[in-house]
């Protein structure tokens, strides 16, 4: 399973993808985010689903970048996602029977020499997409169940990117302790509006154990200070 969460607030994108790979009982460390980067072009591509479809719709996608240059994020967008459609033509009859789901969810995120702002994407395996803005800062791709609570309490487009990079952790981190099939290390991709410039790092479990010990901590000191009061009545009758 997969972990990748974008961000979008005013200051800019965050990205953050788990590494872990599972097929059948082995288990592997690969990236799930991919930057590309030159003169007034910064994007990044992170996927959930099958592997082989992302590798080949991003071999493709690479290609058509050597030829052909987009202007505008929604142009990439529909160019990748023209890629994800030639690759369900070419393998989707093959992996369906041979008992694979043709699956592929896209998060594309960046700003091109012709966009106003940064933009953020959720692309579908059928090709279509929608625009992440205002009223929905974040989109999860993969498992998605667990963090979402800490991300619907805290963020809206005027958080900042770290309040934006300390909450996403979480989410994630919730995730994580839920879950068997997403872990560390993390990746994680910021975008400063207009900077056209893509800072990446990468986060082993030792890095961030202590914010997963205090946020534990945190959370149970913080139910202890809830009111009691209104508990009285059910209680008092127990007695």
């Amino acid at each position: 399973m997969t972990y990748c969460l974008g961000i979008k607030v005013k200051e800019g994108l965050l990205a953050i993808a788990d590494t872990r790979i599972t097929s059948g009982t082995d288990t592997t460390i690969k990236k799930k985010i991919t930057i590309e980067q030159k003169d007034k072009f910064s994007l990044f591509i992170m996927t959930s689903g099958l592997r082989s479809v992302r590798d080949k719709a991003l071999v493709y996608f690479n290609e058509l970048l050597e030829t052909t240059e987009y202007n505008k994020l929604y142009k990439a967008v529909n160019a990748f996602g023209e890629q994800v459609k030639r690759v369900a033509n070419e393998d989707k009859g093959s992996l369906e029977k041979a008992g694979f789901k043709f699956d592929l969810n896209t998060i594309i995120g960046g700003q091109l020499s012709g966009d106003d702002e940064h933009k953020l994407f959720l692309l579908y395996p059928e090709g279509n997409w929608v625009e992440l803005g205002q009223g929905a800062p974040y989109v999860i791709i993969g498992n998605s169940g667990h963090g979402k609570a800490i991300l619907n309490r805290i963020l809206d487009e005027n958080s900042s990117l770290k309040l934006s990079l300390k909450t996403g952790f979480l989410s994630f981190d919730s995730t994580r302790v839920s879950s068997n099939n997403v872990d560390f290390p993390i990746d994680v991709a910021l975008y400063k509006k207009d900077s056209f410039h893509i800072i990446e790092k990468r986060y082993e479990k030792k890095d961030l154990e202590y914010i997963s010990t205090q946020w534990a901590e945190e959370l149970k000191t913080a139910l202890e200070n809830i009111s009691e009061g209104w508990m009285d009545d059910a209680f008092n009758k127990l007695d």
